[in-house]
């Protein structure tokens, strides 16, 4: 069992006691029921905000993806963007008491700007996972070189550029939750670095072309699907089109718009040489529960 946590106005003695799982409604939508190891899953997904509610106390496995990372500018001569990095993701199981949860799905990141939080519940104890942060590249005016900072999902590819100290990438806030980006390429080269993914570090801009975005995680298996059928947060791919990251990134382009990461999957927008980066790809919530467990 994943790590356990408690939400809402109960004892932590009452919560780390407790084995049974509870029951609740809410969401965008129903996941699948599925058996596995004898045990029967239920559950329910946010594509938006909205309100879990709780109906009988208990456990609950909770999935969390924040939004990706928007990719910054590129002005086809000197600057480069780099992709934006993919979402925060955790996976977490924890006690809820009954009630009402407030559930917030993060935004993707317009151009240049880091993906949103996503979290789960409004005490002190809630759960939530940081956006991706933004490729690398300049501003929207072509005046200022944007840098990528520590996110709270994966790192921001470094935009391509002739200073070497203006290429680097951007790093996760923590390596639970996301990878670094991967550095940017010389102007010569013309690429840019790839975002993160939740799952591994985007790939650095070269004279082969831009860098990919980093894989994201596989949650098959929470949602009962064979291995490599669901991934989310991938990173965000290079401008000079580099690839998206599997689980949503968004393919770097050479020229105009870069692609925007898959919208509820965390993935980071693509970046591009010459023109305006592509946004993040909002989060997702997912709460699943045994019903005979």
């Amino acid at each position: 069992m994943t790590a356990r946590r408690q939400l809402g106005y109960v004892s932590s003695l009452l919560a780390q006691s407790t084995t049974r799982y509870g029951n609740a409604s809410g969401g965008t939508g129903s996941i699948t029921p599925f058996t596995t190891a004898g045990i029967t899953y239920n559950g329910v997904y946010f594509n938006s905000d909205g309100t879990l509610t709780v109906t009988t106390a208990g456990l609950f496995d909770v999935l969390l993806v924040g939004g990706g990372g928007g990719a910054s500018y590129g002005n086809g001569s000197n600057r480069s963007s780099g992709g934006g990095g993919g979402g925060g993701y955790s996976n977490t199981t924890v006690y809820l008491a009954v009630g009402s949860y407030s559930v917030d799905v993060g935004a993707g990141g317009s151009a240049q700007n880091a993906g949103f939080t996503t979290s789960l519940g409004t005490s002190l104890g809630s759960l939530s996972v940081g956006g991706g942060g933004a490729g690398g590249g300049i501003d929207s005016l072509g005046n200022s070189d944007i840098l990528c900072y520590i996110a709270g999902g994966s790192g921001g590819g470094g935009g391509g550029n002739s200073t070497a100290s203006l290429r680097a990438a951007g790093t996760a806030g923590n390596s639970a939750v996301g990878k670094d980006g991967g550095a940017g390429g010389t102007v010569s080269a013309g690429n840019a670095g790839g975002g993160g993914g939740a799952g591994a570090v985007g790939t650095a801009g070269s004279g082969s072309g831009g860098g990919a975005g980093g894989a994201g995680v596989d949650i098959s298996s929470f949602l009962g699907q064979s291995a490599g059928t669901t991934y989310k947060a991938g990173g965000g791919g290079g401008g000079g089109a580099g690839a998206g990251g599997t689980g949503g990134g968004g393919a770097g382009v050479n020229s105009g718009t870069g692609n925007a990461g898959t919208a509820n999957s965390g993935g980071g927008g693509g970046g591009t040489l010459n023109g305006t980066g592509g946004a993040g790809g909002s989060g997702i919530v997912y709460v699943r529960w045994a019903v005979n467990a």
